[in-house]
């Protein structure tokens, strides 16, 4: 780690966030450099904060506590968006094809502004945001699910799973940028908090246990079918 843009994070209040990850780590995905790209001028290493400031007047420590938080929200909102997407494809079904694919869709869409909306803050501050694939889903405190096609109910229940950790981690920035005085992140995060409460009432709806479409099968097997059938998690293991 470069000791000059790095920092040693004590005093940081880590509250599930990986404040320590800073600087080149010769162990993480999409740190080593290829051989074509060698001649680069390198000018700051991953997720540090420029020490010359950034023109936003707020301290080094709390720019770089702040990007680092905000990068692992980056992070978790790619995931999603590479999950929701395959969602996106995947749906099968009456009740899915039409609505739940233009909802999916909707997910999709707003995730992209969200990244976006995050991304620039973190530039903002003068933190490098983390951008490798591979390195976004090391870093990120959700996790795409295994490889494959699984039920409809499956695949909203994880997305539900996410929705709900993604927004109880943005409620711990928000209070902690409150009491660091960075409005600026308090204000990014709060609209994209709203949306992400919107994404999870959606899902929760669609999941709920009324339904047009469940056939005499349901009326039989009395296995209910219903939408506390599994235990909807909002504080995945990291």
């Amino acid at each position: 780690m470069n000791q000059e843009q790095g920092h040693d994070n004590q005093g940081f209040s880590h509250d599930g966030f990986k404040l320590a990850m800073t600087g080149f780590d010769p162990t993480m995905p999409g740190h080593q450099q290829p051989e074509h790209q060698e001649n680069m001028i390198f000018r700051q290493e991953p997720r540090t904060a420029r020490t010359e400031g950034s023109g936003i007047s707020l301290p080094y420590e709390t720019r770089l506590e702040m990007g680092l938080q905000l990068d692992e929200h980056l992070c978790a909102l790619n995931v999603a968006l590479h999950q929701y997407t395959k969602h996106h494809w995947l749906t099968e079904g009456a009740e899915s094809f039409g609505s739940l694919h233009h909802i999916l869709d909707e997910h999709v869409k707003k995730t992209q502004d969200h990244i976006d909306s995050v991304g620039e803050r973190v530039a903002r501050l003068g933190v490098v945001p983390t951008a490798h694939p591979e390195t976004q889903h090391k870093i990120s405190y959700i996790k795409h699910e295994v490889e494959g096609r699984y039920t409809m109910r499956d695949f909203l229940r994880n997305d539900l799973e996410h929705e709900l950790k993604i927004q109880g981690m943005m409620r711990k920035t928000i209070k902690r940028a409150h009491d660091l005085n960075d409005f600026g992140t308090v204000e990014t995060l709060e609209e994209v908090l709203l949306d992400r409460e919107d994404f999870g009432y959606h899902i929760w709806s669609l999941l709920e246990d009324d339904t047009l479409v469940r056939g005499m099968e349901h009326l039989l097997d009395g296995q209910g079918d219903i939408a506390d059938q599994r235990h909807l998690n909002d504080n995945l293991p990291q």
